[in-house]
């Protein structure tokens, strides 16, 4: 059963950002920034997974550790959820018809991707609109082109705090792989230090990466 606890606005360290940012009528923004994914490349080639669904999990873990994106709104009151799940775009083979899929991360990269290839490739449905919460991360990739920048398509509400992440085409760079990723946020509940505490999260998590280690 998920968990969310109710926050006293008044109480809530970030209030004076929060209503500043409040009287914006467009309070989102995006950033985009360079990943080292060298390690990660090589842990799921190893392991005989997808790059795209470990990246998926990864990122997701790493929101998780950054509470600044599990402050949610609802009907105006203010809440903090314990946790979000990933929400991603797919193709099948041969189609150029994208699809949404939508399940929990769990605990483990690898059950993670096994069990997210069998969802996506049972999948018959664009969406299952009856996933869709505002406990999600929205995620994406353009595995085509080299990412520099992005924006997403919303109906726009001010109360979105969603977090929509997106990459590129890795490039190789002096023997490591890099990709640029693209984070589109609700300046309401977040700030470029956050952004920060959630690069460093990630970057934490794929140098624990160890092939030597994970047998």
């Amino acid at each position: 059963m998920r968990k969310y606890k109710k926050i006293d606005p008044d109480l809530w360290d970030r209030k004076e950002l929060f209503e500043f940012f409040s009287k914006m009528s467009q309070p989102f923004y995006s950033v985009t920034f360079t990943v080292d994914v060298t390690k990660l490349y090589n842990y799921v080639k190893y392991k005989g997974l997808s790059f795209y669904y470990a990246l998926v999990y990864l990122c997701t873990e790493a929101v998780n550790d950054t509470e600044a994106f599990l402050y949610v709104l609802r009907e105006g009151e203010l809440y903090k959820i314990d946790r979000r799940e990933p929400s991603f775009t797919d193709l099948k083979p041969g189609s150029e018809k994208f699809y949404i899929v939508t399940m929990p991360a769990g605990e483990h990269m690898e059950e993670f991707c096994f069990a997210a290839r069998k969802k996506s490739g049972a999948q018959t449905d664009f969406i299952d609109g009856s996933q869709e919460t505002d406990e999600l991360i929205y995620f994406t990739c353009l595995p085509w082109i080299e990412l520099t920048a992005l924006t997403n398509e919303r109906e726009f509400c001010a109360d979105d705090s969603v977090p929509r992440i997106a990459w590129g085409k890795y490039r190789e760079e002096n023997g490591s792989k890099k990709l640029q990723m693209s984070m589109e946020l609700n300046h309401r509940f977040t700030d470029g230090v956050h952004v920060g505490k959630f690069y460093e999260a990630l970057r934490e998590k794929i140098e624990r990466l160890n092939i030597t280690c994970a047998d």
